[in-house]
This record gives structure tokens, sequence and C-alpha cells, in this order.
């Protein structure tokens, strides 16, 4: 019996690589017998093309389109690596289309069952003065100036805002990695969260490997973008952005954690003092203490040197902690109860809930009856 094999161009082959991010070296040693195919020395067969294209996570229909096509994410990404001319990350663009995926489906939805949706999308304008912007958001969240100081820590002032955000129609998902693939990490470098703005539902995506304080400033960050309209993401660095509608976020973010009445009135010059006190960051507090000439040019100099000189801490090895619980961080509660809604009153295929949640089968069946 005869092996069906398949001839292939090698740029093809090679553009499948430098979409994965790889050297065609490193792809080699994931995949050797890649250099055969590459010089032409052999052809492969239909399986091990199949096995290819799922080792290097492209769609194997992509391998034999006459134009390769143009992906690309629907929104700018600021800072760190992403901020790059021409940077292309796949985790990241796999991820975008994810939560893009879920939004589609979310508006249909959404509309033609009469839910209410959300209200504050491009309510907030960037000429408007940041405090002003600041007391807009305390309000929609209904939350005062020292809403952090009763809480134990940074994560615990995530799950409050994460149910406020559920509250006024803002879908929240929380991932490390791209979907459930523990072999595809989200790196900080690449992406730290972002806003994919709409009308009806706005979803805020956070890189769950950053420090939660990051995640924090993360959270109101992007949902500033909301307020304002704009679809964005940002990176790992830390340098404030020169874009107006990045600085504008910042500025926002900055306010509404660390606000200026309060660092005044408080202010010690301990940051780490104070870092607890805000769960924000020891630079968020820093910067705004600097800002407000709280802290002269040369103690925040010195502060810098030693916040960058400080070796990055590690991603906590996980416990083996619920996979369930994880999962409805991955997912978003409320989007969640929208699929299980959907598919209990017949309006979703068990298949089409099941490319939406990343869930299949009896998995898919114990989280929507437990973990919800």
């Amino acid at each position: 019996m005869s092996v069906e094999r398949v001839s292939i161009q090698p740029e093809r082959l090679r553009w499948v690589i430098r979409r994965a991010g790889l050297s065609e070296e490193n792809a080699i040693k994931h995949f050797p017998q890649l250099r055969s195919w590459l010089s032409l020395e052999k052809i492969p067969t239909l399986n091990q093309l199949k096995d290819f294209a799922s080792k290097f996570y492209v769609p194997f229909g992509y391998l034999f389109l006459h134009d390769v096509p143009d992906e690309r994410i629907p929104f700018p990404m600021f800072r760190g690596e992403a901020g790059k001319q021409d940077h292309f990350n796949l985790n990241v663009y796999d991820t975008v289309m994810t939560i893009q995926f879920r939004q589609e489906w979310l508006d249909e939805y959404i509309e033609k069952n009469d839910i209410d949706s959300c209200k504050i999308v491009g309510t907030v304008n960037m000429e408007e003065p940041v405090n002003v912007a600041v007391e807009r958001l305390r309000s929609i969240l209904d939350l005062d100036s020292r809403w952090a100081f009763s809480l134990t820590s940074s994560e615990a002032a995530i799950s409050v805002l994460s149910q406020k955000l559920q509250e006024i129609g803002v879908f929240i998902v929380f991932n490390g990695i791209v979907g459930n693939n523990t072999h595809r990490p989200l790196l900080v470098s690449d992406c730290r969260g972002f806003a994919l703005v709409d009308k009806i539902a706005p979803f805020i995506f956070v890189n769950s490997s950053d420090s939660k304080s990051a995640q924090l400033f993360t959270i109101i960050h992007e949902l500033t973008h909301i307020l304002v309209g704009i679809s964005a993401g940002h990176a790992g660095s830390e340098v404030p952005s020169r874009i107006a509608n990045e600085n504008f976020c910042d500025k926002v973010a900055a306010e509404f954690l660390v606000p200026a009445s309060v660092l005044r009135e408080i202010w010690n010059g301990d940051l780490k003092y104070l870092s607890h006190r805000f769960k924000a960051s020891e630079l968020v507090v820093a910067r705004r203490a600097h800002d407000l000439n709280l802290m002269s040019d040369e103690d925040y100099r010195k502060f810098w040197l030693i916040y960058t000189s400080r070796p990055k801490p590690g991603k906590k090895v996980s416990k083996g902690g619920s996979f369930y619980r994880t999962s409805v961080k991955r997912i978003g509660r409320n989007f969640a109860v929208h699929v299980r809604n959907a598919v209990n009153n017949n309006q979703l295929s068990y298949t089409d809930a099941y490319r939406l949640t990343g869930l299949y089968g009896k998995t898919f069946e114990t989280f929507m009856t437990k973990s919800l």
C-alpha cells in the first residue's frame, strides 16, 4: 500500500517557522524531519504534514493557500517587545483571536435575547482632566479613594474589581498561557493585557503571569481604554508611554490606585508600607510621590536604581490548584454563564460551546454544573 506524499515549497515551511517565532535551527530541533523537507531531499507524507502543522500551531489548510494570510492584531500593542515595529507573537495573536471570537458570539447573543449590555464605552473624553475621569470611574465602580485600604492584598483588590466589572457588563479574562496549553506561555514582555472595545460586550484580558500589583494596574489601565472607546494592549516595559491615549490611561490608573490627596495625607517615605496600603506596586507609589514633589529627584533616582537592579521574581510554581477554578478566570464567569444558558435554551450547540470555552465533553459538563 503506497503512502500518500504531499509536495510543499520550502518557503511555505519557513513562513510557518517564522510565524511561530522560531529560528530554522530551533524548529529543526523540535521537528528533525523538517531538515530534509527544507532541502527537498524528501517529500513529507500527509500525516507528517498534519503533525508539523499541529506542532507549530498553524491551521493545516494554510500550508496550501496561494498566498499566506495577513495576520494582524486588530489594535496597537504598546511598549515592551510588543511595541516594536513589525513585531508579531503567535501566542498573543491566538489569544486576541480567541477573545474576539467570544466577543462576536456574545454580541449576537446579547442583542438577540435583549439582555442588558455595557453602558460605559466611550463615556470619557481624553481632553478632560485626569481627576475628572477618575471621579467618573469611581462613580461607575462605586469605590471611594481608600477602597483598597481595608483589603488584605493586591489579589483581594483584583477580586473586588473583577466583581465590579462583571456588574457593569465588562467581561474580564485572566490567563498566562494560550487557552489551556501549558506549552504556550504568554510572556509579560509580549503582553501584560489588552482591551477589546465593543459597545455591547467589551473585554479586558489580563496576563495572570504578571505580578498581582501589576495586574491591578493593568485592569484600571485597560478599563480606561474602554471608557475612552479605544482598543489597545500593552506589554513589558514599565517606562511611561508617550502615546497620547496610553499616557492618559496610565495617569488615570495611577490616580485611581494612588490618589494624590490620600498620598499627601499619609506620606511617610516608606514605600513598602504605602505599597501595601494602596495595593499598588512600589514603583507606582514612587512615581506618584515624585510627581507630587513628595520625593526628590535624587531620592527617586536612588529608588529607581535599586528597583531596576532587583532580581525579577519568578513565576510561582503551581501546587496543583483546581483546574476548574482556574478555568473560571480563563473563560470569565459571566461569559461562561451566557454560554451555559445558550446551550440550555438550545441556542448554542455543544460543538460551538466547546469551541468558545476550550473545554470539551465531560470536562465542559463538570465545569458548567459545578464551577459557576
